[in-house]
């Protein structure tokens, strides 16, 4: 087959350790250099931890895999300083159309609104956003020890700590380490290794996925088929990636032969079915899945953490994997950061479980109703989807109950054990638990935008837009917090008096098209504690450094007991 994209071959580098007697100790070893692992040693670094990365490939992936980018992933990827090669090289949509045989039934779009740096979605090839990462990686090399070739054969899980033994061409190795993070995939052999299993259901159906090259007229959108004449009884996606490669899935039915499937000659005559006689191609990449919606019921087990695909797994539907991983390995990170510094007690890392398993169960629960929706099991639930479709057309009403696939959303801890106060009568959104809303600001008279501000610390977000004598008891208030807090900004909306731009670590920024006041409800000395994820920690419509010390304790939970404390080391 031919192809648009040549995988880098990483070099393989003889391990020092093999020249040591003694076992070397690591504070984390990341196992997988896939786009969890990668993203989480980014974090990590960029927080000031130190990383090994062990991948028993050297190479990115293979086809085009994980396609679909959706905005908060972008954002985190921006902080992680790997966004922008993404968005220069994918393919930006944010309209979506949906068709029932031989007719469109409506469209959608998914980011109606102006004023947000990162586009609804991007289509680009997984190859490619591990290719970049790597790059980052390879940028941070003194905080990444990115190993290629390394593969992890044995783990011993400790209440402590956690052994492996590593293999390499020139022979073994042993490491310890504080935390080992487990990012090697659905079918993890560590999880294996511990004994670990995750649960769910597998959704008996199959589907051919087919990257082709070719120039076509398709607009840069999301096309669902249902039904379509095409491809009968079966649904169709349709997704143009960058270098002229499209992405195409047919529902095959579970009664399809996965290796007959993927053979070019069977491949052929459904495309060409699909985008007409006279239209040329070429197959680029193949592969027939059949997918499942499933999870640990515990991510953490004593000091191994499991992360992405080893620790949840969804159908495709929705786009929910790989963005779900990346929100996972952003709420893990800058609470491991602070275990590590002695910043926070170790109970803090359970959250990542608490926190994660809400947002896990959302994507399974979307990807299960999508997957319902798109392969009707009887012919009640046939009758339903096909009963929404037609009215789909003429009413509204029905195209929210249409799903061909729920996209992938932020996720909101919403009861966090983390979130601080509110104060009543603010706006309902962007409460304790939301992830942070993008907006373009004024900062030192350039024009910039306000989630690039956020992440990493913990910020506190004031509109200084008060008096004198309001400012000054502001300044008054927080001058010492802001002395002793090594770990919070101060952005202060403005304009705003000198009592609060003078501050220590603190910025002025304009909101040059009052597009931060409508999305956090701004007046007057309101004010959000912000977490290093840039999910909002607490929010006050008058503050005190008492409530905001308060608050930053809370979301390094120094209030959590006991049982959170074994549950996390144990």
């Amino acid at each position: 087959m031919p192809t648009t994209y040549n995988n880098p071959v990483y070099p393989y580098r003889r391990p020092p350790e093999l020249d040591r007697d003694e076992v070397r100790h690591c504070p984390v070893v990341i196992v997988g250099a896939g786009p969890t692992g990668l993203a989480m040693a980014i974090d990590l670094a960029q927080q000031g931890i130190a990383s090994m990365v062990l991948d028993d490939n050297n190479t990115v992936s293979v086809g085009s895999r994980a396609i679909c980018f959706a905005k908060r992933t972008l954002e985190i990827l921006d902080r992680l300083g790997c966004a922008q090669p993404m968005v220069d090289k994918g393919v930006t949509w944010q309209r979506g159309r949906v068709f029932f045989q031989q007719r469109e039934v409506y469209d959608f779009d998914l980011l109606p609104e102006e004023g947000h740096r990162m586009p609804a979605f991007i289509n680009l090839q997984q190859y490619y956003f591990e290719e970049y990462l790597v790059n980052r990686a390879d940028a941070l090399a003194d905080r990444i020890d990115l190993r290629w070739k390394h593969k992890v054969t044995e783990v011993d899980s400790q209440a402590e700590r956690s052994e492996v033994v590593i293999s390499t061409e020139d022979g073994d190795y042993r490491l310890s380490c504080d935390y080992l993070l487990v990012a090697d995939g659905a079918n993890s052999k560590i999880r294996d290794m511990l004994g670990l299993e995750s649960k769910g259901q597998i959704f008996q159906d199959r589907f051919l996925i087919a990257d082709v090259i070719m120039k076509a007229d398709f607009p840069t959108e999301r096309w669902f088929w249902f039904d379509p004449p095409f491809h009968p009884n079966q649904s169709v996606l349709l997704h143009r990636q960058p270098d002229n490669v499209w992405r195409i899935d047919f529902q095959l039915g579970w009664d399809a032969d996965p290796e007959e499937e993927k053979k070019e000659e069977n491949i052929r005559p459904r495309v060409q079915a699909m985008l007409g006689a006279d239209v040329e191609f070429e197959l680029e990449w193949a592969s027939v899945y059949t997918f499942r919606c499933r999870k640990m019921d515990d991510y953490i087990h004593q000091r191994v953490f499991f992360m992405g695909d080893a620790a949840h797994q969804v159908s495709p539907f929705g786009a929910r994997g790989a963005n779900g991983a990346l929100q996972s390995t952003e709420n893990l990170a800058w609470k491991l950061a602070r275990v590590l510094k002695g910043q926070a007690p170790a109970a803090l890392l359970a959250t990542y479980n608490d926190e994660r398993q809400h947002g896990a169960a959302e994507n399974i629960l979307n990807s299960t109703r999508a997957t319902d929706f798109i392969t009707p099991k009887s012919r009640v639930s046939r009758l339903f989807r096909d009963s929404v479709l037609e009215l789909a057309e003429h009413y509204p009403f029905a195209r929210r109950l249409v799903n061909s696939g729920r996209l992938s959303m932020p996720c909101h801890y919403d009861d966090s054990p983390l979130n601080g106060p509110e104060t009543e009568g603010l706006p309902h959104v962007l409460r304790p638990g939301s992830p942070a809303k993008d907006a373009p600001i004024g900062l030192a008279g350039r024009r910039a935008w306000l989630l690039n501000q956020l992440g990493d610390r913990f910020t506190l977000l004031l509109d200084g837009r008060v008096d004198s004598a309001q400012a000054e008891a502001l300044r008054t208030e927080l001058e010492p917090l802001l002395a002793h807090q090594a770990d919070l900004d101060l952005l202060v909306v403005g304009p705003a008096p000198h009592a609060l731009t003078e501050l220590p670590r603190s910025r002025q920024i304009e909101d040059v098209e009052t597009l931060v006041g409508e999305r956090y409800g701004l007046t007057g000395g309101v004010a959000y504690l912000i977490r290093p994820d840039q999910h909002v920690s607490a929010r006050w419509r008058q503050v005190s450094a008492a409530d905001i010390e308060t608050a930053i304790d809370r979301a390094l939970g120094r209030h959590l007991g006991a049982e959170e404390v074994r549950h996390a080391t144990a």
